[in-house]
């Protein structure tokens, strides 16, 4: 089972910079996309329904904001729009296909970037988000939660650490919240089992030649319960291309969807 995630920060800018003939070429069975940026109607059938792919989509009620997406070889037993928390469905954040007794999430966290209002927003998500992971984890499924967290873990995780130390994104409460979902409830970090390698990034900001100095942060994740977590067998981060600030994010997983 190969799934791929990216951020294509806008669906239909990320085409037109070669992502829907690139993603075709890596024959996924899942492809988990944030930021999509667009409501159905406003797709064209290309980007709405690929041929051979079934296209769920959870948008935001805001036109040009936020929205995931997922992209699937095989149908779903069951789909699930958002979390049932009416300020986050409206930003169309939540999107879960379930396929027999795994289920796999398009997640997109908010960013805490824009100042402290945002940051507070971002926190009162991860807040209210806590409780469906503990309910995920305990419910005997298995899961794998693709998406653009909005955080790094640990200092392995960005280039300038020491910099940006405190700052949204790298902030003790981030990372003491994400080593609970870790070390607590037994999640896993799927790409950082695989690959334990320093300057292993997703994203990277479109300031200062960061991208080609390879400036960046790990903010992008499969993150998985135990199970399917043990049966990943690679990853891969593709960066010859670029097709948003982020670059996708592509594990294969010994199992047959």
């Amino acid at each position: 089972m190969r799934v791929v995630s990216l951020n294509v920060n806008g669906l239909r800018s990320a085409a037109s910079k070669g992502f829907t003939a690139w993603m075709r070429r890596q024959k996924p069975d899942i492809v988990c996309l944030q930021e999509i940026k667009a409501r159905e109607a406003d797709l064209p059938r290309a980007l709405l329904a690929p041929r051979g792919l079934h296209t769920f989509f959870h948008s935001a009620e805001k036109r040009g904001y936020s929205g995931v997406a997922i992209y699937a070889k095989r149908e779903p037993d069951k789909v699930t729009l958002g979390l049932g928390v009416k300020d986050i469905d409206a930003q169309g954040r939540f999107l879960q296909l379930d396929f027999g007794n795994l289920s796999v999430v398009s997640i997109y966290f908010p960013s805490g970037s824009m100042g402290a209002h945002a940051q507070a927003r971002k926190l009162s998500f991860m807040e209210r988000f806590m409780p469906r992971l503990e309910t995920m984890r305990a419910c005997g499924r298995e899961f794998v939660i693709c998406g653009d967290w909005n955080m790094a873990h640990k200092e392995i995780d960005l280039t300038n650490w020491r910099a940006n130390r405190g700052k949204p994104g790298f902030t003790t409460e981030e990372r003491d919240w994400l080593t609970c979902v870790f070390e607590q409830h037994g999640f896993v970090d799927v790409f950082r089992m695989l690959d334990p390698r320093p300057d292993r990034f997703t994203w990277w900001s479109n300031f200062g030649g960061a991208r080609e100095r390879n400036v960046g942060w790990r903010i992008d994740y499969h993150i998985a319960t135990p199970g399917i977590a043990k049966l990943a067998r690679s990853s891969t981060i593709y960066t010859r291309k670029f097709f948003s600030d982020h670059a996708p994010l592509t594990i294969d997983y010994e199992y047959e969807l």
